[in-house]
């Protein structure tokens, strides 16, 4: 039977299980002793959230396949007052290195109260921050900070908060996990996984 696991994974670790020379980061083998599993995606080391790791190949490329369009969901913390204008531009597509990227859902939330991040935020104490929730259906390098830094925004935390299958089922998500905690799929989970690789499943509209 296949592995396929959820971790939070905190700020400071590296989406791999193999440290890289010179980096002050973490990895992936500090938190997981599950051999053979590598992750689906990644996220920054200064990022944290939701990661899905497998020692599924073609579950692997199925989930980061960007012709899928699965929807991934983030709290953003920034620098500054979010404003209808600057949601708007990110709904539409901002120019990201050259390209525009693809129409996102955003809105502005309420400070969600998550734990303290080690290290904390550093704050300026004249400069306001807000939070917002944002969802993407690609995955371009730095996408986010540079998404939000392209409307007057500068990301000062970033979390993954929930991926979706795109099956009419709810997405995988962070509950029940603490930063640096994992867990195996549920069975459910496990079938509804293993539904998105058999042959004639839709890509993404």
């Amino acid at each position: 039977m296949t592995s396929t696991l959820l971790l939070h994974k905190p700020y400071g670790v590296l989406s791999q299980f193999r440290p890289e020379a010179g980096s002050p980061w973490g990895t992936l083998a500090d938190l997981i002793d599950q051999p053979g599993v590598y992750a689906a995606g990644r996220l920054d080391a200064d990022s944290e959230g939701l990661l899905v790791l497998t020692d599924d190949g073609r579950l692997q490329a199925r989930l980061t396949d960007p012709a899928r369009g699965h929807w991934r969901r983030y709290l953003v913390q920034v620098e500054g007052v979010i404003g209808p204008a600057a949601l708007e531009r990110l709904r539409q597509g901002v120019l990201v290195q050259g390209r525009f990227t693809l129409p996102a859902r955003a809105r502005a939330v309420e400070d969600p109260a998550l734990p303290e991040r080690n290290p904390p935020i550093r704050h300026r104490l004249r400069v306001p921050t807000d939070w917002l929730e944002l969802e993407l259906r690609e995955g371009r390098n730095r996408q986010v900070r540079r998404m939000t830094a392209a409307v007057g925004l500068p990301t000062l935390r970033l979390l993954r908060t929930a991926i979706d299958l795109m099956d009419g089922g709810p997405p995988l998500d962070l509950v029940g996990l603490a930063p640096g905690a994992w867990r195996e799929v549920s069975p459910q989970e496990r079938k509804r996984l293993e539904a998105l690789l058999r042959p004639g499943r839709p890509s993404a509209p």
